[in-house]
């Protein structure tokens, strides 16, 4: 088994990596450090540190079907399904006999002639759409050329199940399950108290434009890459035509990501 390390903040020298590439290899396996080519005949890709790594490194496999791991060297890492730590870390020999489960993500594609050459147009979190400037947008946005009332805001996000924990849910987005079929809106700071975030089906076909009546740019977001694009600029969103083969091991799972990790029903009346 042939196994790719990136990490984009890891000390090749921290005591952690060294545990963890003596574990691997004790078990039969071959490791490189690898920061953008994958070698050939690689099996899979563990991911050294947060949810941002984890995102960098979903780009990196530009679709191919290779499983990947996020190994968790950063802080919160929702993303992360697994981490070293004191003990027995299980999951290293899990991960070396097939002890896991492979879940597939969906993915975003984004289509737009404001998109600069050499930007990866997928994302498995969330696309977003978010002022520069004092003034805020007018955004437009159809679900299968079904235009919804004009969102005034500081911005808009189409969040993907995956990403229903991140950017979408600090904006009010509604959590839903990874194995849900669904893309989720939500607009950012809306200046307007009846406006709501909607969820539409995975495979519609999104349409988002805006303009402002001061502000000539916004920053436009994929996943943890940005870039400026113009007013008027119109963006197609959709479900890509591959999906990210995320490993997840048998301890946990979703639910109790939620309560661990977001601390989600911590309450002291639920301790009596």
């Amino acid at each position: 088994m042939t196994i790719a390390i990136y990490g984009r903040n890891i000390d090749k020298d921290d005591a952690k990596v060294w545990f963890l590439l003596g574990r691997l290899a004790a078990g039969g396996a071959r490791t490189y450090f690898c920061t953008g080519d994958l070698q050939p005949g690689t099996d899979m890709v563990l991911a050294l540190g947060g949810d941002g790594t984890f995102l960098r490194a979903i780009n990196m496999l530009h679709g191919r079907d290779i499983p990947i791991a996020g190994i968790n060297f950063g802080r919160l890492g929702f993303l992360t399904s697994a981490k070293v730590e004191e003990g027995e870390n299980t999951w290293i020999e899990d991960l070396l006999s097939g002890n896991y489960s492979i879940q597939k993500r969906l993915l975003l594609k984004v289509s737009s002639p404001a998109t600069p050459h050499g930007i990866y147009p997928y994302a498995l979190n969330e696309f977003s759409i978010q002022r520069q400037s004092p003034a805020m947008l007018r955004i437009e946005v159809s679900i299968d050329g079904a235009p919804l009332p004009a969102y005034w805001a500081d911005g808009v996000v189409v969040s993907t199940p995956t990403g229903s924990t991140a950017y979408s849910l600090s904006v009010g987005g509604p959590i839903v399950t990874p194995d849900s079929d669904v893309l989720i809106i939500a607009p950012i700071a809306p200046h307007n108290l009846i406006v709501r975030p909607i969820v539409a089906p995975a495979g519609a076909n999104l349409e988002i434009s805006f303009t402002s009546k001061a502000a000539q740019t916004a920053v436009v977001t994929l996943d943890n890459t940005s870039f400026t694009a113009p007013v008027s600029s119109r963006f197609t969103i959709g479900r890509a035509d591959f999906e990210a083969n995320c490993i997840t091991f048998n301890t946990g799972g979703f639910i109790d990501a939620l309560k661990h990790k977001l601390l989600w029903g911590e309450d002291k009346r639920n301790s009596f």
